[in-house]
């Protein structure tokens, strides 16, 4: 993929390419490792992004949230980021196609009467949900009967609502999910599960300041689709023992 100046400097106004990171999101982004920190397909993804334009300087900016992920990339303090797809969040930046999508899914306590997702929306339930993540934006258009519950970062929502009697579901990625499962249940607690199913698939893309050109937004459209047919999602999952995840194939969907 040959890179012309203007294409570069499009993604790197400050002399370093800035990637905003979802560090509430385990499956792309996380801090695990001990010899590099933060790590993940997003990392990996960004670093090669760098490498086809030119760039030699990278600067990762860690995130706890989504939301605050995407106000770096939307007010132009971040040049490529990694997001789940929302139409709210469409608007100020571009998204790609998507790359991967995984499942949101349930929690709740072994005694609980609900079996499955599609039991969670009614009267009386309160769901817990990262604040600003892509299943409370999905969840705030979905849900009719039961009520949402947010907390600052995803990885709380476990917690939280085991704090809280009157927390009945958590709501987030399946594998945040069913490693709180493992994580309570080491604890000697063994007191949640994950309801059959899934409440949404959620489609991961690159993003990018709107303002940056539609070349730019063409280039970086260019680059995805080349990260999933030459193979090079596919081996960043299974090198970071990523299981869940799915690349999605052909042009994905688009905000």
């Amino acid at each position: 993929m040959s890179i012309e100046s203007n294409i570069r400097q499009a993604f790197t106004p400050s002399g370093a390419l800035r990637v905003a990171l979802n560090m509430g999101n385990p499956v792309l982004a996380h801090s695990r490792t001990a010899h590099e920190r933060p790590a993940g397909v997003s990392i990996d993804i960004a670093r090669e992004f760098a490498r086809r334009i030119g760039c030699d300087a990278v600067t990762l900016l860690p995130f706890d949230t989504p939301g605050e992920a995407w106000r770096a990339l939307a007010d132009g303090q971040a040049d490529i980021g990694f997001l789940a797809i929302d139409p709210q969040r469409g608007a100020q930046v571009h998204f790609t196609q998507a790359y991967v999508q995984i499942e949101g899914s349930y929690l709740v306590r072994n005694d609980s009467p609900l079996k499955h997702c599609a039991d969670v929306d009614r009267p009386g339930i309160d769901i817990v949900v990262g604040q600003q993540s892509a299943y409370d934006l999905f969840l705030s258009r979905a849900i009719q009967a039961a009520q949402l519950v947010r907390v600052p970062t995803s990885e709380e929502v476990a917690d939280a609502m085991l704090r809280r009697p009157g927390l009945q579901v958590a709501a987030g990625i399946r594998q945040q999910l069913e490693a709180d499962v493992r994580r309570i249940g080491a604890q000697g607690i063994d007191n949640v599960r994950l309801l059959e199913g899934c409440f949404m698939v959620i489609q991961q893309a690159m993003v990018m300041p709107r303002q940056r050109g539609e070349a730019a937004e063409a280039f970086l459209e260019r680059f995805i689709d080349d990260m999933k047919t030459s193979g090079f999602v596919a081996d960043a999952l299974q090198r970071h023992g990523i299981e869940g995840a799915t690349v999605v194939q052909g042009k994905g969907s688009v905000a």
